[in-house]
């Protein structure tokens, strides 16, 4: 009888470990998240896909006029075309793809792109909308495959992507020659590529074909972000703490020695940091390549960099190595985006100084950049005479024949410095008009330069030296950039340079040899971007908005004004449920927390681990990675001080939509499932209905505007300050 009972024990636990090793495979299946992708998988992908190309190609062509900023993208992708170099403050790669697009669909980079409201007439302008459409459309499937990876419910799935399908805004957004359709583009797939990584790495898939692949489609997409916009560092710094996440998985599983880390770590770091940099460069070396022929961002780039510019008066061009007295010169200030020194026969109004001649800096090459070098005491010298370090000079403005001035009245906009003008008639002024040339690091008998030498105008009257504040000039100063004498002679941006050096009596030289090679293209063209991006700021009248009014849905914009209007507005359904479930998120995974660290999950359960535990903690793990998506791509506005407009927070509301899908799902999961299906059903619908209802939005509206009488629109003004 013991022997039986011995074996009859034996029996039990080798079947309690065979049940245990059972659970354990399940667990792990679960927790992997890998399901493969059944029929009804691939019938409601299909759905999603078919309503996606339905809602975005319908009438894309339409309307056939400039829309909104296709005024701006719809030209630079012409100047691509034409080889023309411009300044923008975005990286290149999205203007690229729109020219890329335009060209091999017929159009020849000729309709001048003016204005909002202009007429396409024949122009081939439909490839590169399709384009834009097509990369928009994109981003539904790909945020349905993101979510599946991360938590291998259709259910989560299915609404994630629709909250994104069914979204007027996002539609809008997606249907015009703009950036945002790329950007949004490669910010997702970079998110799906991530996600698909962890998801073979928990599946002991690493270092597969498949993976490999994976690894590096996510760190070509990080690197195309960028390439958009600066902002796509936000998704970069999302996948970075994501693989750090990741790496510490790797590193807590003890079945694999610490080389296999090692391994994973310099696999990551060769895929997501050295390639996108590569990647990055790349891009940057074919648009400095593209863009070979001089066009109307000269200006806003150094002297060195315009000579490498077919066209420009710097490329290959010969002047005098020396500067002279009597020679026409224009002077470039050498801070990073400096203008031209300028004036122009207008006065500076009363109230902003002395009556006089107004003097700015302006960006673009005009003949009221031109300035006459003369000695401090006479008008003309007769025998060539080079300005050296020291000396002491006048500047006589070309066009209107008076001297560059300073005196002690206040600067129009920096109170705190002294206003420069123009003053006298023929050239004739006063003692005010008196300069002293300084060489940084020159010597007495150092001679000026073309180009090379930098150059400080201390003003031998009052004692400040010629500088730019870089502040703009209201409308009476037609926006130029201010021009000031600064008390503080360290001032960085008092330094300038001589660019063009018209002079008859010295021998010329070629200036092909102070062109920079790449690499200081490269950073040079990252300083001017940078710094024009922090400039942005509205004009006069420009509707604008700040960031706490953007989940909320409180105003949109017009992206076309016709009598085809199109509304700039988010779904207001899909909106402010978002924010419901942002909500509902950070409750809830509060709540799951503390009882997790109060071990009351397990105690529940009785068990430590079951499939329901691993799917609540595994969509929670989904939803909070989509939260700090979501926060990174919409805190860091409140920091920044430049303009900002209402389209800026769509790639964060791609985040918090995919969020809204994973816990609508978590919420219904326990529910019976009569009452699951009815409210997935009603949501659905709900979704769908609020489409129906704002798409004349998105596919053109016309008649009397919403607040008018008689308006087929009234019913959609839920909010005062929509203003369709």
């Amino acid at each position: 009888m013991a022997l039986a009972s011995e074996k009859e024990s034996s029996k039990s636990d080798v079947q309690n470990r065979n049940k245990t090793s059972a659970a354990k495979h399940k667990e792990s299946d679960v927790t992997s998240g890998i399901k493969k992708p059944d029929l009804s998988w691939w019938i409601v992908f299909g759905a999603i896909l078919a309503l996606t190309l339905g809602t975005r190609f319908y009438n894309v062509t339409v309307p056939d006029h400039v829309c909104w900023d296709e005024t701006h993208f719809g030209k630079m992708g012409s100047w691509y075309i034409n080889r023309t170099f411009f300044f923008d403050v975005h990286p290149p790669l999205g203007k690229m793809l729109i020219g890329l697009s335009g060209y091999l669909t017929g159009y020849d980079g000729k309709y001048p792109f003016d204005k909002p409201g202009d007429k396409y007439n024949g122009t081939h302008y439909e490839g590169m909308r399709i384009f834009c459409t097509a990369m928009g459309a994109a981003i539904v499937p790909m945020s349905f495959h993101t979510v599946w990876d991360m938590t291998g419910s259709l259910t989560a799935s299915a609404f994630g992507a629709a909250y994104i399908l069914f979204d007027i805004g996002m539609l809008i957004l997606n249907r015009y020659i703009l950036l945002d359709p790329p950007l949004i583009f490669f910010m997702t797939a970079s998110v799906m590529g991530m996600a698909r990584v962890t998801k073979l790495t928990r599946n002991q898939e690493s270092f597969t074909r498949s993976w490999w692949t994976w690894l590096c489609f996510t760190g070509a997409m990080l690197a195309c972000t960028i390439s958009v916009k600066f902002v796509g560092l936000f998704v970069v710094m999302l996948v970075g703490l994501h693989t750090a996440s990741d790496l510490w998985d790797v590193l807590g599983d003890l079945t694999k020695p610490i080389s296999y880390t090692v391994k994973q770590l310099v696999a990551r770091a060769v895929t997501l940091i050295i390639l996108p940099i590569i990647l990055y460069a790349t891009f940057f070396y074919i648009h400095l390549n593209v863009l070979n022929h001089s066009g109307s961002g000269d200006g806003f780039y150094s002297s060195g960099f315009q000579s490498n510019l077919v066209g420009n008066s710097l490329y290959n061009v010969s002047m005098p190595r020396e500067v002279a007295y009597g020679a026409v010169v224009t002077l470039k200030n050498h801070k990073t985006g400096g203008g031209y020194l300028h004036s122009h026969n207008h006065l500076y109004p009363k109230g902003f100084g002395a009556k006089q001649q107004q003097v700015t800096t302006y960006s673009h090459k005009d003949e009221n950049n031109k300035w006459l070098i003369k000695p401090y005491n006479k008008q003309t010298v007769d025998n060539v005479t080079l300005v050296k370090h020291g000396d002491l000079i006048r500047f006589e403005h070309i066009q209107t024949k008076r001297n560059l001035h300073s005196h002690r009245e206040q600067a129009p906009v920096t109170k705190k410095h002294m206003q420069v003008t123009c003053y006298g008639e023929e050239g004739q002024g006063d003692s005010n008009d008196v300069w002293q040339v300084q060489i940084i690091g020159g010597k007495d008998g150092d001679i000026v330069e073309t180009v090379t030498s930098r150059l400080i105008f201390y003003h031998y009257i009052e004692r400040c030296v010629l500088t730019t504040t870089a502040k703009q000039l209201p409308k009476w100063g037609f926006e130029q950039q201010e021009v000031t004498c600064n008390p503080n002679i360290r001032d960085r941006s008092a330094v300038w340079n001589v660019e063009d050096n018209q002079f008859d009596k010295l021998p010329s030289v070629n200036f092909q040899v102070y062109a920079p090679g790449f690499i200081s293209r490269f950073f040079e063209s990252h300083a001017v971007m940078l710094q024009g991006n922090s400039g942005l700021k509205p004009k006069e009248g420009e509707v604008t908005s700040r960031p706490w009014q953007w989940p909320i849905n409180y105003r949109g914009q017009f992206f076309s004004g016709s009598d085809h209007r199109v509304y700039l507005l988010g779904n207001p359904i899909i909106w402010w449920s978002n924010l419901v479930f942002l909500g509902l998120f950070i409750i809830v995974f509060l709540v799951e927390v503390i009882k997790y660290q109060r071990n009351l999950g397990s105690q529940q359960s009785g068990q430590t681990t079951s499939t329901v535990e691993e799917f609540k903690w595994r969509s929670l793990r989904a939803s909070a990675w989509l939260f700090g998506g979501w926060l990174l791509h919409y805190l860091p506005f409140y920091a920044m001080g430049r303009v900002l407009y209402f389209h800026h927070y769509f790639p964060a509301l791609v985040f918090n939509s995919m969020l809204a899908g994973v816990m609508l799902d978590y919420l219904t999961v326990k529910l019976p499932s009569w009452l699951r299906h009815t409210i997935l059903g009603v949501a659905l619908a709900a979704l769908v209905y609020s489409f129906a209802l704002f798409s004349p939005l998105a596919y053109g509206m016309n008649g009397p505007f919403s607040h008018e009488p008689n308006s087929t629109l009234s019913g959609l003004k839920w909010m005062d300050t929509w203003e369709f």
